[in-house]
């Protein structure tokens, strides 16, 4: 018997496609989302559950309602930048807001809950490949948010009995292989839409901040992972949960690449070429984020299947080219 799900931010962007693939796998599963930031349009209306982590009325209702047993949990800011300049709203958006959503779980007796982290969690790391054992030391408020949400979960473990997945995310790219969902950001903050968004003239140019990094071309290496490798991981998360148990693990492909190859990559791709300017580094990028993922293949038994930058940025350029406005098309 598959588990009865709640996906909470289900109608962003990694929410969105961890539905379908749960519902394409048999799930049964609702979406409970404000549409601040997520787009109706991503999931199927009949799953979906307008609502603010705040009105925990109408959260409990939801719970008990459709007897849910699982929790993924998506619901978050998620800018670096604006998290720097706002940070009373990232804490309480991602702090305070998932404490009322815990509060909710302990009281129905869910034991599942997969939580969203980030590699944003180890700040600027003194070695990589990132192992899980790294010293996790954010450098912004971002950051800090979701390392405070992954030592509530360890205490909510211990004593509530509320087995989690805390699972840290690299860099999420790329787009349903069948082109139906993707991402679309207001505003735009990742580096592979914004560079397709300038091939197809909705931008003047991207902007390289930094060329002067410690890497072999001058450029940032980040370590892109699929969407929808990032959804399948959730599911399998969820389903060896056992009440109590605690995963922490890295979801990366363990392979970087700068922001100069992702712009020669997409090129590639598109056959097109993109208007670039070079800009300084921006405060608080580290030089060089990748995943050792050895952990998570061996818990979760989970096997990425996109594993080069062009099978990524291909499944995004479909999606782009043909909305591009977005869901809004």
């Amino acid at each position: 018997m598959k588990h009865r799900v709640l996906v909470v931010g289900g109608a962003g962007y990694i929410g969105s496609h961890t539905v379908k693939l749960l519902q394409n796998q048999g799930y049964e599963v609702w979406v409970y989302d404000n549409l601040s930031m997520g787009h109706k349009e991503s999931v199927s209306p009949d799953c979906l559950i307008v609502g603010d982590l705040k009105d925990k009325d109408r959260l409990d209702h939801a719970i008990m309602i459709h007897r849910i047993e699982g929790v993924i949990h998506f619901a978050a800011s998620a800018f670096v930048g604006e998290s720097v300049t706002e940070p009373a709203k990232y804490y309480q958006n991602n702090v305070v807001n998932t404490l009322s959503l815990l509060e909710v779980v302990r009281k129905q007796g869910i034991k599942k809950f997969v939580f969203s982290s980030t590699c944003a969690t180890y700040g600027t790391p003194d070695r990589v490949p990132i192992t899980e054992d790294t010293p996790q030391n954010p450098i912004n408020p971002y950051g800090e948010t979701k390392l405070i949400v992954e030592k509530v979960l360890r205490d909510y473990a211990r004593a509530y009995q509320i087995g989690y997945a805390a699972l840290r995310y690299f860099n999420a790219s790329g787009a349903a292989a069948d082109g139906s969902i993707g991402e679309d950001h207001s505003p735009e903050t990742h580096l592979i839409p914004l560079i397709l968004e300038t091939i197809l003239g909705k931008r003047k140019e991207i902007e390289i901040f930094g060329t002067d990094y410690p890497t072999p071309d001058g450029t940032c290496i980040r370590d892109y992972i699929h969407v929808d490798d990032l959804a399948q991981a959730h599911i399998l998360a969820l389903d060896i949960l056992k009440p109590g148990q605690e995963i922490k693990v890295n979801l990366g492909i363990g392979q970087g690449y700068s922001v100069r190859q992702v712009i020669a990559a997409t090129e590639k791709v598109t056959g097109k070429k993109v208007k670039y300017k070079e800009s300084p580094r921006r405060a608080g990028d580290p030089a060089e984020l990748v995943a050792n993922p050895a952990k998570a293949m061996k818990e979760l038994g989970w096997k990425p299947k996109y594993l080069d930058i062009e099978t990524i940025i291909e499944t995004a350029w479909n999606w782009h080219r043909k909305h591009p406005n977005g869901f809004r098309n």
